[in-house]
């Protein structure tokens, strides 16, 4: 019998009215570190699209724990017998409530009740456009994924510092030689093809300098999330202690990396592409209509766009893909 894998994916509706004076009231006390921007939690009103990809491209997910500060797409069948809706209060500690940061909804995710060992964590940008296996993610009972070393670069208004402080706790823990050398065929794997380079590139270095990072959907052990909150909790702690995103923090990236740097994983080709919203998006909305990729992930960061034209053209692209209700919907 396979094992039971299930999907998390939070949300929020950066519109209701409530949520934004909640959000607005604790802005005001926020430090400098903290990132608390509303491009951060806009909705272009896509996650239908999301649920109809899963219908249609991994009907064999056994549950979706669908994260919510309280509000719900007015659309949602709630009673669907695949959906789970989890409040924020479900399963964060209370200490660290309210929370408008995704760092302390991911740290938490092996508290979510019914959570199966077994799951695939997306962020609600994330979409599934070609049909998946149940096998891109876990083989075995263990996770797939690429490991190849990175350099991380320092950007201002990047999360790099974040990025930084969660590769520092690596190696407080593993020894980038002994890692190599003990899965030295995961490290070396030719289904990474030329993301190789950045690994032979980065041998010189004694200590791990990052891992790259696909933006991608992530398979999680619950397992391993109770082994690193054990062994560092100062540390998740402190993150989970900040209301909104911080540079100090850590986030969900300590769970896969410490997992790449023990070997707990299966080699595995990268399932999709990143793209970044900007002043051109046809490339994003093609590669919708044409399904060019399992998994795109489509990332808003940039202020400048059109926020309601390129909404529109974003639903109208996957109107052509998925142009039916999921059961998802009512």
């Amino acid at each position: 019998m396979k094992d039971k894998i299930d999907f998390v994916i939070p949300w929020v509706d950066g519109g209701d009215p409530e949520w934004k004076k909640e959000k607005d009231y604790y802005s005001e006390k926020k430090s400098l570190e903290d990132d608390d921007r509303n491009i951060r939690f806009r909705d272009w009103e896509t996650l239908k699209y999301w649920f109809r990809g899963v219908e249609k491209n991994a009907p064999w997910v056994n549950q979706i724990h669908f994260i919510t500060w309280g509000h719900l797409p007015e659309w949602l069948n709630v009673t669907h017998p695949k959906l789970h809706i989890v409040n924020h209060k479900d399963y964060i500690p209370a200490q660290y409530l309210p929370t408008f940061s995704s760092h302390v909804i991911e740290l938490n995710m092996h508290r979510i009740p019914r959570l199966s060992e077994h799951f695939v964590y997306f962020n609600d940008d994330i979409f599934i456009l070609k049909p998946l296996s149940d096998s891109d993610f876990f083989q075995n009972g263990i996770p797939c994924d690429l490991c190849v070393a990175n350099a991380i670069t320092p950007r201002l208004g990047e999360f790099s510092s974040i990025i930084l402080q969660t590769t520092s706790y690596i190696n407080k823990h593993f020894n980038k030689k002994q890692d190599i050398k003990k899965n030295f065929k995961k490290w070396f794997s030719p289904k990474y093809r030329s993301l190789l380079f950045r690994t032979i590139c980065l041998i010189p270095w004694t200590f791990h300098t990052g891992f790259y990072n696909h933006h991608l959907a992530v398979p999680y052990k619950k397992s391993t999330l109770k082994t690193v909150w054990r062994e560092e909790p100062d540390i998740l702690v402190r993150t989970c202690n900040h209301r909104f995103r911080n540079d100090l923090d850590v986030n969900q990236y300590i769970f896969r990396y410490w997992r790449l740097a023990s070997g707990d994983f299966v080699p595995h080709e990268i399932l999709g592409k990143y793209k970044n919203m900007g002043e051109d998006n046809s490339a994003i909305y093609d590669a919708i209509k044409n399904c060019s990729y399992k998994l795109l992930c489509i990332n808003d960061k940039d202020n400048q766009v059109n926020f309601e034209i390129e909404k529109r053209k974003l639903i109208e692209a996957f109107e052509k893909v998925f142009p039916k209700k999921s059961q998802f919907e009512l």
